[in-house]
């Protein structure tokens, strides 16, 4: 008996790697990308190609952080541009998201009155803590690292936005329900099959430590811990949405972005400074 193979997916439900990159950086930068196609072939193939928008992110960062050091700027106000470099990357939509996910499961309302509460374009009082709170931890961590080495603070924050958007990979995986029926969070639920996913999350991981081996052994691990870190508390805040409004929004996203984020960065910071 032989194993059965499955019959190819017919043109009109693949998406070439083109159309992912340019969903990924389309909907999730800044950057010139014209999206082609907005489908969920188009939005699977995206939603696995975010890292790399991640990355780009994350190097344009690292190098304004860099740039400014070597120019004479002192290690806290590299640390506030870096962050910021990220938050204009994406129009502030991933901190915006923040916000309006703390808005609605800080209301003690039950799911459709959160989920208005969501859409509303003013801030309340939990989604400006949520985004004070995580602004201010972000750049505390890359003063520390900055203050260490410019190839300390320029790791992190490269490993951190792309740890931000490889958690958006998983939280599209198959059987992650969308919120609403409209938006990007109904665009891309359940799109990313599970077993693609979890080999591009060991991917990324391998790759954090490996990009960090100048910094010795010790370094290697707590880059790749740091990105285990940010999917675990990115996999926690998904499901506390799930559960608290019955599915994903773009909202969600981009609190499950800014979280993961913050959490690569806080873990390396721990331990004291790596070797170099």
């Amino acid at each position: 008996m032989t194993d059965s193979v499955p019959p190819p997916l017919p043109p009109e439900e693949r998406a070439t790697l083109p159309d992912g990159l340019r969903f990924a950086f389309g909907t999730l930068t800044v950057l010139p990308a014209r999206i082609t196609r907005w489908d969920r072939p188009a939005a699977r193939t995206g939603m696995l190609c975010a890292p790399a928008a991640g990355l780009t992110v994350g190097l344009l960062a690292a190098a304004t952080g860099t740039v400014l050091l070597f120019l004479g700027v002192g290690p806290l106000l590299a640390a506030v541009v870096t962050a910021a470099v990220p938050a204009a990357l994406t129009r502030g939509l991933h901190l915006d998201g923040l916000a309006d996910t703390a808005d609605g499961l800080g209301s003690a309302k039950p799911a459709e009155a959160a989920l208005r509460i969501m859409k509303q374009s003013d801030i309340g009082p939990f989604g400006v803590i949520a985004v004070v709170v995580g602004l201010l931890a972000q750049t505390a961590a890359l003063f520390e690292l900055f203050g260490e080495s410019w190839l300390r603070g320029a790791l992190a924050v490269t490993v951190a936005a792309t740890a931000a958007r490889l958690a958006l990979t998983l939280a599209s995986r198959s059987g992650v329900p969308a919120a609403r029926p409209e938006g990007l969070g109904a665009a891309v639920a359940g799109v990313v099959p599970r077993g693609p996913a979890l080999a591009l999350a060991a991917l990324v991981v391998l790759a954090a430590a490996a990009a960090a081996l100048p910094l010795g052994p010790a370094g290697a691990l707590r880059h790749a811990g740091a990105v285990l870190a940010a999917l675990v508390v990115g996999e926690l805040v998904l499901r506390r949405c799930v559960g608290r409004f019955g599915g994903v929004t773009g909202d969600v996203f981009g609190a499950v972005a800014e979280t993961s984020a913050t959490t690569a960065l806080i873990v390396l910071t721990l331990g004291g400074p790596a070797a170099a």
